[in-house]
């Protein structure tokens, strides 16, 4: 009689065996167009009915993810979306990709994963795999997932299996897609780990497997801290620099022009996006759990967090100069989502600074094509015209995410002030009315 792990691997193999994706949004869709192109059938599954709309008309709310290609994989019926999690029953793989916020005092929001978790648990059936992809904490998947699993009286490895495989999506990255980044997966047993990465082989062109989901959770969690600490390293030293009346951009390309041991990070107005405002924190979290405190990693962190507080201040300090208060004055910010050429403004640090601005009594106004709406301070906000805007009619113009699509030497020679928080005036020259981070 064949074993679940052999009649998954025949349906592997010859694939027919039928994937679902929990979760549709910037993790969910690109894997779920990915495994799609391996030649899968994919159910995608979102609890938000808008997007499942969205996705079965073939329209992408992605810049990742054309429109074009997720029609022509409608048309060959290998994707559709539902909201129903009865239909996970009648699959075979399923992937979790939900997101996995922080709280307001930094701590886990495992909500959104809890939910999917019972709720696809009462669908579950013996001789399916089961990954988790979403970003948490080492022990998620053995301590939190699995138990959920096993009430129905399954048993990992004898009537379904389960591993960890960490994401790795970049949006907007033109040279790094699902596909060619190389997939870290770690499995309950070892035949978890064994089916987990034959399945992830047909996606990926190269999978490294794990001893087990914690290590592939640590070493999530250690990717996007390395960024963390090291993006804080050079925001402590802008600041620095700046007292220093330093040019740290020019420090930075001074010190790349060594060929070892050294990788530039570049300093902003903060960090954002799903992956380094949140990941630190749920290893400080965890950390605390075994008596153990990550002072160094939580102070990086800190130091992050503490950056549109010194872009507010340097914003303040520069109008000051001009004679202007910032209560009252007229600022115009330029790119509002959280890395340029792209529409996620997932904890932007821009939106925190816009935050602060209007805080502070300033009339605050923003451009950025990619985000034509956005609510701050329960204000509704629509992004203003490029083609119609006077930037000498603002007291100062606020640069915070360097979108490809605007033309700097036109924004530089028609404001008063500019404020460059992303060096993207850089082949301008000095120009006396920009001020750099």
């Amino acid at each position: 009689m064949a074993t679940i792990y052999e009649n998954l691997l025949k349906k592997i193999r010859d694939k027919t065996c039928r994937v679902g994706i929990i979760g549709m949004g910037y993790v969910g869709l690109p894997t779920m167009v990915a495994v799609a192109n391996a030649g899968f059938r994919v159910a995608g599954i979102d609890t938000d009915g808008e997007r499942v709309h969205h996705l079965n008309h073939g329209e992408s709310y992605i810049n990742d993810v054309p429109d074009d290609t997720l029609k022509s994989l409608i048309d060959a019926n290998l994707i559709s979306a539902t909201s129903d999690y009865s239909e996970t029953h009648d699959l075979d793989v399923i992937l979790i990709c939900v997101p996995t916020p922080i709280t307001k005092y930094k701590e886990p929001d495992v909500g959104p994963l809890s939910s999917a978790i019972h709720e696809f648990s009462q669908h579950a059936r013996r001789g399916q795999l089961v990954v988790l992809q979403s970003t948490t904490y080492p022990g998620t998947t053995e301590e939190f997932v699995l138990p959920v699993l096993e009430k129905s009286g399954m048993k990992v490895g004898q009537d379904f299996n389960l591993a960890f495989a960490l994401e790795r999506v970049d949006p907007g990255n033109q040279r790094f897609d699902v596909q060619n980044v190389p997939k870290v997966v770690g499995g309950i047993t070892d035949e978890c780990t064994s089916i987990a990465a034959l399945f992830l082989s047909e996606i990926v062109e190269e999978v490294v497997q794990v001893s087990s989901p914690r290590i592939a959770e640590m070493s999530k969690l250690l990717e996007n801290t390395f960024r963390s600490v090291n993006i804080a390293l050079v925001n402590e030293l802008a600041i620095l620099c700046r007292r220093m009346n330093i040019d740290v951009w020019e420090v930075i390309q001074a010190a790349s022009s060594k060929p070892f041991g050294f990788m530039p990070f570049y300093p902003g107005p903060g960090v954002g996006g799903h992956c380094i405002p949140v990941d630190p924190f749920y290893l400080a979290w965890k950390a605390r759990e075994y008596d153990f405190y990550v002072n160094f990693i939580e102070l990086a962190a800190e130091t992050n967090d503490n950056m549109p507080y010194h872009t507010l201040s340097l914003i303040t300090e520069s109008l000051s100069k001009a004679r202007k208060p910032l209560n009252g004055s007229q600022i115009l910010v330029l790119g509002v989502t959280f890395k340029e050429n792209i529409n996620d403004s997932r904890n932007s640090p821009a939106i925190r600074v816009m935050e602060l601005l209007i805080q502070q009594g300033a009339m605050v106004s923003y451009q950025d094509d990619y985000v034509p709406t956005l609510n701050v301070c329960d204000l509704d906000m629509e992004s203003v015209n490029l083609n119609q805007c006077v930037f000498a009619n603002y007291d100062a113009v606020i640069i915070l995410s360097g979108h490809a699509y605007f033309d700097w030497s036109v924004i530089v020679d028609s404001s008063d002030l500019v404020i460059d928080t992303r060096n993207v005036t850089n082949l301008l020259g000095r120009r006396p009315n920009v001020v750099k981070l």
